[in-house]
């Protein structure tokens, strides 16, 4: 199975257009050898086929769309309970406050570097496995709390705080890992073949017929479908998950350690 997310996405560019016009070219020249046999029932299924591309093209968008927001939500709600844990934080008594704040602060910069522009299976591991670490020695400092602070209200407040922000690891390393699949793209790129293979057809069967339609058709369907993989990784080309709120995060605990 091809894993279209192996290739820098000028390639994908160059080989969906190179493809599609081996396509259209191979088509005009089926379509030349027999202009004499009617193009009715060429140009009804032509229709069909596009309008199933079309289709399918809106389908794989809004996956590939639904997917990009979900990364950049993740990335919102990671924030925000790093957050409040740092606010409940500082609720806490001395020195556990201190150790607390230093501990989410290694934390969120650990969750800053988490960008998927650098991210490789290999360092996504690595990240999860130091925010694992930084999460251990939160939870014992909470447990440790709650054997010597009286006031439960606000180690109670930090220990709900804990799991919030524990939770949301999960879900945006989820978030990062989730791809359209590989045979849905599979899909799409066979049934543009299809199309563009029956434009070439059409085109070839009329001895008058400008060549320039099916190529430029071909190149839009090239361009939606990298729009689509753009979308599908948050961390190369033009479409990137925004680390605003995470770096807004990570300056307000510098701030609390001051």
């Amino acid at each position: 199975m091809i894993d279209f997310s192996d290739f820098p996405l000028w390639l994908v560019l160059a080989a969906s257009f190179v493809l599609f016009v081996a396509t259209i070219e191979f088509g005009r020249h089926v379509g030349q050898r027999s202009r004499e046999a009617g193009t009715e029932q060429v140009s009804s299924l032509q229709g069909a086929v596009l309008g199933l591309l079309a289709l399918m093209i809106g389908f794989t968008f809004a996956m590939s769309l639904s997917r990009h927001e979900a990364r950049r939500e993740s990335v919102l709600r990671e924030a925000n309970a790093i957050g409040g844990a740092a606010m409940i934080a500082r609720l806490l008594p001395q020195p556990q406050n201190t150790e607390a704040l230093k501990l989410l602060d290694t934390y969120v910069k650990i969750r800053l570097d988490l960008k998927a522009e650098s991210m490789t299976p290999e360092s996504l591991r690595e990240a999860v496995d130091q925010s694992n670490a930084t999460q251990e020695k939160l939870w014992q400092l909470a447990m440790a709390l709650t054997g010597t602070d009286k006031g439960m209200v606000p180690t109670g407040l930090f220990i709900q705080s804990l799991g919030e922000v524990f939770g949301d690891q999960a879900k945006r390393v989820a978030a990062v890992r989730s791809h359209v699949p590989d045979i849905v793209l599979l899909g799409l790129y066979g049934i543009a073949v299809v199309a563009l293979g029956l434009l070439g057809y059409e085109n070839g069967t009329k001895r008058r017929q400008p060549r320039l339609p099916p190529y430029l058709v071909g190149g839009l369907i090239a361009l939606v479908l990298l729009l689509i993989h753009d979308l599908d990784r948050p961390g190369s080309g033009f479409i990137r998950v925004s680390q605003l709120p995470m770096q807004e995060t990570a300056e307000s605990l510098a701030g609390y350690l001051k």
